[in-house]
This record gives structure tokens, C-alpha cells and sequence, in this order.
């Protein structure tokens, strides 16, 4: 037994002779590496590409959607061509889905930025015939003040996404679509800044004939000629503690094609300039609610009503019953039959309100609302009429729209939230009457509930 003893006690020492030799033979732990080195220069989620001084953030978004009384359409809305019968499509899904990557670095004349925002965006009324469609509406570089790219037009101030789900009422907000441009931007300190840029044109149509307004919609004859010249825009703005404001600019070419009299294919319409002024606000008010705010802005026009339009960018019509309402939206007007007839600009202006109210850092419950009108003078009128109504006719193509809405909103957490936007719009009609006392175009309105999922990223 003092044997086998013997014989297991050596054994084990000297097993343990060989792991403590091997053990001491073993490289000492490396200590943790870090890969991914963080960038604090530009605020959370930046990070040094490795072997450079670029520092980058990835981020994205998604979003789920459904509308109740939207026309089949998110952006354009209830009043495109919307004949209301049991083939309008009042359910409409959509997703959307983006990821971003900004880019920056440091260099002798500042910081270096590229961006950009790619993904897809698709709806669905039920037929599941949408395709899923490929979207960029970022992509940009900034450098010593110049910005070039799809980014947001200089002239935008008001917000539409910041108040409301919807984007199918005037404003001349680019944000969700992005808008190309190449602009200056010069800083003057303490908030002050200017900027100039030259931008993608923001043109509706040119009508030179018109046909009668029908329970299937109202048809114009679009005589916009190629892209000649950008717009060039011009603001102001000034960012403080209280809030912001801005007084903005805008050129605009309006150049139509040809007339169809006989012998006169080969001319057309001297192009004339429009313009698009405008003025914005926004005033913080932490004292009813943190994070409170109101926002506002009010655009004049003529020549350049996408500048009050941007989305609906078309005809205004919706049929209810056996009546409708219409409103013709374009830059200008001229008569393609009369050799020597001139562009007479449309007129048009719009305002545009919100307040957002924080009840908790949870949930915001904003109002909204606005106005536009669009009116032409007696002889584009009279372009219109002819064939609206007939030569022996009478019209009267001016027409306004004006939309309420409010907007709920429950923030989950800091990146996801859902919510509800219900609006109440109303079209007040342009009107012809032919020579035998038929009437067209009625008032009419729409009400529209839209419901949204979204999740957020680093954006």
C-alpha cells in the first residue's frame, strides 16, 4: 500500500512539475487593442478610420406607415387627380428605410464634410404592385463654406417633417426629398450668416391651352421648355438662444416652347425671370413646455410657385358625387395659338404655422396649419376660359387651399417612436361656366389619418 501511495503522490508532482513548466513557456496575455478608435471631435458615434484622420459615423433609419384619405399617394396628395369614386385608392402602406455616412476631417481651411443618405422607399394600395424603389436624397460635400450637392434648398426655413407626418400640403421645404444645389455660405458671428446658391429649378409647367374640367380631372397643355438657367437663391439668417429667422430669395426662369399657329412652330414666348421672396421664424419656449417651440413662414411668388407648392407639384382636382373642385398651378401662362402672345406669370403666396408642445420628455402633441392661393391676371384668365368654357364663356381660375392639422407623437425611447397626424384640408374652387350656363368646379375637402412606426439610428 506505502507503494501504490508512493507511486500516485510522484506522479502527481510530477504532472505538475510539467503543466507549471509549459504554463511558464506561454506568452503573457496581450492586453486589449483598440481596433476602433473614437472620434470625439464631431459629437457621438464618430469614429477614426483606421489609418486616417477621417473620422466617420454610420447611421440610418426605418419607418412604417399607413394613411387613411391620401389618394394612393403620400406625397402628392388627396387633391392629384383624385376622382373619388370606388377606384381611389383611400389605404395606402409605405416603408422607407436609409442608412447615412458622414464623413469629416480637419484641414487648413476647416473641416472637410461628406454626406450622404441612400435607401428605399416604397408604397403599396393593395395590388402589392409597388416596386421597391432605390432613393438617394443625401449626398453632398462641404468645405470653407461651400456646399455642393443634394443637401436642402438655401431658401427653405419652415419644417414640415419637424410638425407633422404629412408633406402633401404647400410649403417650399426640399428636406425630405433633397434638393440639388451648389451654394456659399459666409459666417458673420454671433448667429449671423448669409448664403448664395445656384439650384435645381423649381418649375410647375407653362400652360398655353387648357381643356374643360370633367368628373376625370382638368388637362392643360404643359409647354415648359428645357433647363436653361438654375435658380439663384439668396437668404439671411440669424440662429440665437431664443430661435432663428431668415429672409430668403429666389430667380427663377420661366421659358416656354412654341406656338402652334400656322407658320409660327419655329418661335415661342420670350422667357421672362420670376421670383420668390419669403420670411421665416422660429422662437423657442422653454417656459410652457422644454423643448417647446413655435415655427412659421410666409412666401410670395410670381413666376415660381413651386417655391409655395413644392409638393402637390400639379394640378389641383378632386371629384365628390357629381361635382368637383379644380385649380390649375403653373408658372405662367400663354396663348400657343397666337403667334406673339407673351407669358403672363401666375401669382401665388402661402403661409405656413406650427407650435410643438412637450408634455413630458415622452409625448408632443404639435398644430398645424397654413394657406395658399394662386390667382392669374385677366388675360392668362382669359387663355384658360377659352378652353375651360368656351369662347363665350366666363371663369375665374383663381383658387386657394387652406388645411389644420395635429400630430401626437410617443417617444418610446430616444430612437423610436410612434405616432398619429389626422388633418382636415379644403380646396375652395377655381370656377367656368360655358355659355350655356354649366357650371364647373365646387368646394370641396378631405380629411386624412395617417399612422407611423419609426426607428432611428445614429442619424
Amino acid at each position: 500500500m506505502k507503494m501504490v501511495k508512493s507511486l500516485l503522490l510522484g506522479g502527481a508532482a510530477g504532472l505538475l512539475a510539467v503543466a507549471g513548466a509549459q504554463a511558464a513557456d506561454l506568452p503573457v496575455k496581450a492586453k486589449p487593442v483598440q481596433y476602433v478608435k473614437i472620434c470625439s471631435l464631431y459629437g457621438a458615434g464618430f469614429y477614426y478610420m483606421p489609418g486616417t484622420d477621417t473620422c466617420l459615423k454610420i447611421g440610418g433609419w426605418v419607418r412604417a406607415e399607413y394613411i387613411y384619405g391620401g389618394n394612393g399617394n403620400f406625397a402628392w396628395g388627396w387633391a392629384n387627380g383624385n376622382v373619388n369614386n370606388r377606384t381611389t385608392n383611400n389605404s395606402t402602406f409605405r416603408a422607407r428605410g436609409y442608412i447615412t455616412a458622414d464623413a469629416r476631417e480637419q484641414t487648413e481651411y476647416g473641416t472637410l464634410r461628406s454626406y450622404i443618405a441612400v435607401g428605399v422607399s416604397t408604397n403599396d394600395v393593395g395590388a402589392n404592385t409597388a416596386s421597391n424603389t432605390f432613393s438617394a436624397n443625401r449626398a453632398f460635400i462641404q468645405f470653407a463654406g461651400f456646399t455642393a450637392g443634394i443637401a436642402q434648398s438655401f431658401f427653405d426655413f419652415y419644417s414640415v417633417p419637424a410638425s407633422s407626418f404629412w408633406g402633401a400640403f404647400p410649403a417650399s421645404d426640399t428636406g425630405d426629398p433633397g434638393w440639388m444645389v451648389m451654394a456659399y455660405t459666409a459666417q458673420f458671428g454671433n448667429g449671423l450668416s448669409a448664403s448664395i446658391s445656384a439650384e435645381e429649378r423649381r418649375d410647375t409647367q407653362i400652360v398655353s391651352a387648357a381643356a374643360a374640367p370633367t368628373a376625370a380631372g382638368i388637362t392643360t397643355t404643359n409647354s415648359q421648355g428645357g433647363f436653361q438657367s438654375p435658380d439663384v437663391v439668396g437668404n439671411l439668417r440669424l440662429d440665437q438662444a431664443w430661435g432663428s429667422a431668415q429672409v430668403m430669395a429666389a430667380a427663377h426662369e420661366v421659358n416656354g416652347t412654341y406656338y402652334t399657329a400656322a407658320g409660327a412652330t419655329a418661335n415661342g414666348p420670350s422667357d421672362k425671370w420670376g421670383y420668390a421672396v419669403g420670411a421665416g421664424l422660429k422662437l423657442n419656449a422653454p417656459m410652457f413646455g422644454p423643448g417647446d417651440y413655435f415655427q412659421a413662414q410666409v412666401n410670395y411668388t410670381e413666376g415660381a410657385l413651386r417655391y409655395v407648392f413644392m409638393t402637390p407639384n400639379s394640378n389641383w382636382f378632386k371629384a365628390t358625387g357629381a361635382t368637383f373642385g379644380f385649380g390649375v398651378l403653373s408658372d405662367s401662362v400663354y396663348n400657343a395659338g397666337v403667334a406673339g402672345s407673351s407669358q403672363d406669370l401666375t401669382t401665388g403666396w402661402g403661409v405656413n404655422a406650427a407650435y410643438d408642445h412637450f408634455w413630458n420628455h415622452q409625448w408632443k402633441t404639435s398644430l398645424y396649419g397654413g394657406y395658399a392661393a394662386v390667382s392669374y391676371n385677366a388675360t392668362a384668365n382669359a387663355v384658360l376660359c377659352t378652353g375651360e368654357a368656351g369662347a363665350t364663356g366666363t371663369c375665374n381660375n383663381n383658387w386657394n387651399t387652406y388645411w389644420i392639422g395635429s400630430r401626437t407623437q410617443w417617444n418610446v425611447t430616444k430612437n423610436l417612436y410612434v405616432g398619429l397626424d389626422v388633418m382636415y384640408s379644403k380646396l375652395k374652387s377655381a370656377t367656368a361656366t360655358t355659355a350655356a350656363g354649366v357650371t364647373s368646379g365646387n368646394d370641396v375637402d378631405n380629411v386624412g389619418v395617417r399612422f407611423r412606426v419609426h426607428r432611428d439610428f445614429y442619424p
